[in-house]
């Protein structure tokens, strides 16, 4: 409730006022049953704008640091990621990839729609990077569709290190569904894994117009992602 109070009274019609969302593709997104939206990582606001624009609750992980930090500022992030429908989680250990997967399973197998960012962590300088291969795990374990999102212009609204947002049209483009039921049989195989997130990341690349880069974002600096998925 809480959810629906944010984005529908609270946030919400401040958010679409100011940064007039401009969405190509929306009715890719099937309207029931478990979706997995794969989207590049580009900016803090992501995980902002890809609820706003859904027209089902979207849940993403993030770190649990987002939700416990003091005055004006930890308050405003604490309202964002949970007017976002985003869950915590604990990061401090070792299997905090683990923990974060099995908590979009949760919400998949429950037949609704979990948000993920392949790269794992936001791109340093605006491309594309290579996937992480928990988006296919997800997707053969849950059985769910996944669909990419392409958010286009988020790190110009607001670049890494910046806290108030440049207010601009943000764009985003929505993909088709990717079905990788025909894997269903190859859970655990790590070059279909391999072969699926590579299809996704294809798909992203495509639909954002960015430049690839086959490495891992977080080899080139230190994770700042609000996604702690792992390869």
């Amino acid at each position: 409730m809480f959810y629906w109070l944010l984005k529908l009274v609270v946030l919400g019609p401040v958010l679409r006022l100011l940064f007039r969302p401009k969405v190509e593709g929306l009715a890719n997104v099937p309207r029931s049953g478990p979706v997995i939206l794969a989207c590049n990582h580009l900016s803090f606001s992501d995980s902002i704008f890809t609820p706003l624009i859904m027209r089902r609750k979207v849940t993403f992980v993030a770190k649990a640091e987002y939700f416990t930090g003091k005055g004006i500022k930890g308050w405003l992030s604490r309202m964002f990621f949970v007017g976002a429908g985003t869950i915590p989680v604990d990061r401090s250990g070792g299997e905090a990839a683990q923990a974060a997967l099995d908590t979009l399973l949760r919400v998949l197998k429950e037949g609704n729609v979990a948000g993920i960012y392949p790269e794992g962590t936001r791109s340093p300088d605006g491309r594309l990077y290579r996937g992480k291969t928990g988006v296919a795990r997800l997707a053969l374990e849950s059985g769910a569709v996944v669909v990419p999102v392409a958010l286009l212009n988020t790190d110009e609204i607001q670049p890494t290190g910046t806290l108030v947002p440049a207010v601009k049209r943000v764009r985003i483009r929505v993909g088709e569904p990717l079905d990788f039921s025909r894997y269903a049989q190859s859970r655990g195989d790590r070059f279909v894994e391999r072969a699926i997130t590579d299809e996704i990341m294809y798909e992203l690349m495509v639909l954002s117009g960015r430049e690839y880069v086959d490495v891992y974002a977080a080899s080139l600096k230190n994770p700042v992602s609000s996604s702690p998925l792992a390869a």
